[in-house]
């Protein structure tokens, strides 16, 4: 089922996340816009930690969502549980709120343990999420090379800028 930037709801899934106490960091296109960037992204992209609980909290919190295997042929059978999350690392889902990528390692800065690290508290629909910062972004755009993170590392460096010239004033 392909679908449309319109059709993601960021508040839905973030609300169902933070009632159930999932630990994540918003990273990719979204991170980057609510670092004030005017990317447009047709998906959310979550770092989740990977402690049994963790999993447990985020395998329920999806459920409602009707999570399956993005672009995966429909006779493949899907259930994403804590067992599941557990066998795998990173996972390209659709979902009745959207398409939804969790990551449990992200690369150019590790693993649920170090992504924390380039994170600061947000409110985002008055959910408080971890983002990644803008120096978190930058690394891991660098450090992936796709042509469209490339892209996005000039606005993302600009507002870097930005955001340090205004500290000194």
């Amino acid at each position: 089922m392909k679908r449309s930037v319109v059709d993601l709801q960021v508040e839905k899934l973030l609300r169902e996340l933070h009632a159930e106490g999932v630990e994540f960091v918003i990273i990719g296109g979204m991170a980057a816009v609510a670092q004030g960037s005017a990317f447009l992204t047709a998906d959310l992209d979550l770092c989740y930690s990977r402690k049994k609980e963790n999993l447990e909290r985020l395998a329920k919190a999806l459920a409602p969502f009707n999570p399956t295997l993005r672009d995966a042929p429909n006779k493949i059978h899907f259930r994403l549980d804590a067992a599941t999350l557990r066998s795998g690392m990173n996972f390209t889902l659709t979902t009745e709120a959207g398409d939804l990528d969790i990551f449990g390692e992200v690369t150019g800065l590790g693993g649920t343990e170090e992504v924390p690290e380039f994170s600061e508290e947000m409110e985002i629909f008055s959910v408080p999420c971890k983002v990644l910062t803008l120096e978190g972004l930058i690394k891991t755009k660098q450090a992936t090379g796709r042509a469209k993170d490339l892209r996005l590392l000039p606005e993302l460096e600009a507002l870097l800028e930005i955001r340090k010239s205004r500290k000194k004033d």
